[in-house]
């Protein structure tokens, strides 16, 4: 990382912003009523493919952009994570953590915009808060937090290989494109359960825009949940990145 502290706390707002506009406006194209990805009611034409795109460019984009500044963290458990291994200062893990839910919820507040006129055509609230956060598909807080906690274990892990090659001297955009993938199958692979989140900046942030805003047909924001994308991710995150130091070191 060679920026600033205020030029990394810039690049994790922008960079978290972008993730959120991209992967869960790609959901917002595949679920709301009348968009160009959803012709038909209630169906998600996009399809997941679609929808794991939308996450796996989401994350990569930024990180061609801003990973040399701050190292593009965009998520609460990789800077915990790194925290807690020795490679990122404490000190600065507030400030991530606060720039990153903002550039979340400053992204969600965007889409809503975009798709006002789409909210106010879709009468399903699972679907409309599933365009802001996540949710277990079998009405199971457990099942969800070992989902969330499987996927965040192996996208720390696989970022940490990845990226480690940029010391022996790999180009670093081969990692970003790497990590962007692994995002990517995530969401194919594991995201069937939850969504999946992997992130809580990326489901919390949105879920307070939910829950704040007028949105037409909202529904619940389901707090009782909340805490599974926020703990879960956490707890992944940090087993991943010690799991990898004890094999690889860092």
């Amino acid at each position: 990382m060679s920026g600033t502290w205020d030029a990394r706390f810039a690049a994790e707002f922008f960079g978290t912003m972008i993730l959120i506009l991209f992967g869960n406006g790609a959901v917002a194209n595949s679920f709301l009523k009348g968009t160009t990805g959803n012709g038909e009611p209630g169906q998600a034409n996009g399809g997941w493919l679609f929808i794991a795109i939308g996450y796996g460019l989401g994350v990569m984009i930024p990180a061609m952009m801003f990973g040399s500044i701050s190292g593009n963290h965009l998520n609460p458990a990789i800077t915990i994570a790194q925290a807690s291994a020795g490679i990122f200062p404490w000190d600065k893990v507030l400030p991530y953590i606060i720039w990153q839910f903002a550039g979340a919820m400053v992204g969600q507040l965007l889409l809503l915009l975009v798709y006002w006129p789409y909210y106010k055509k879709s009468k399903d609230q699972a679907l409309t808060l599933a365009t802001f956060a996540t949710a277990d598909g079998a009405g199971s807080s457990w099942n969800g937090f070992w989902a969330e906690s499987v996927g965040t274990f192996i996208l720390v892990f696989g970022a940490m290989g990845l990226y480690r090659g940029m010391f022996f001297h790999q180009a670093i955009d081969i990692a970003n494109i790497g990590v962007g993938l692994l995002i990517g199958v995530l969401v194919i692979a594991l995201g069937g359960p939850t969504g999946p989140a992997l992130n809580p900046a990326r489901d919390l942030g949105p879920r307070i825009v939910h829950a704040l805003m007028p949105v037409p047909n909202k529904g619940s924001s389901h707090w009782e949940y909340s805490w599974v994308p926020v703990v879960a991710p956490i707890v992944g995150g940090v087993l991943g990145i010690f799991v990898y130091k004890a094999f690889f070191g860092l």
